[in-house]
């Protein structure tokens, strides 16, 4: 039965899609751009309805979240607690995913 063997190189077991698509993320170097941008689309649920319609602009560059804010009562709020809400994203994303927050 030599006839039919597998020369593809392909893995012959079978594995969850989650662990297969986060062995890809791993091997392309693209784990960190990932979780940036699930940070950015999960800032409401992380931050609230009040902060998250407040917020007029979401980036990341270099590891810095850079938040722009409509509200300036809710922006020096929000610079008073950096520390808490780097934890926040740290608890939820891992603690190397931002390194910074940006208020402006």
């Amino acid at each position: 039965m030599n006839k039919y063997k597998d020369t593809s190189g392909r893995k012959s077991n079978i594995s969850p899609l989650k662990d297969v698509f986060e062995e890809l993320l791993k091997a392309y170097a693209l784990q960190d751009r990932f979780n940036e941008r699930k940070v950015i689309s999960s800032w409401g649920e992380i931050m609230g309805d009040t902060v998250a319609k407040r917020t007029s602009e979401l980036s990341v560059k270099d590891k810095k979240l850079y938040v722009k804010l409509s509200s300036g009562p809710i922006k020096k709020e929000l610079m008073m607690n950096k520390s808490k809400v780097l934890q926040l994203i740290a608890e939820k994303f891992g603690p190397n995913t931002i390194e910074d927050i940006l208020f402006l």
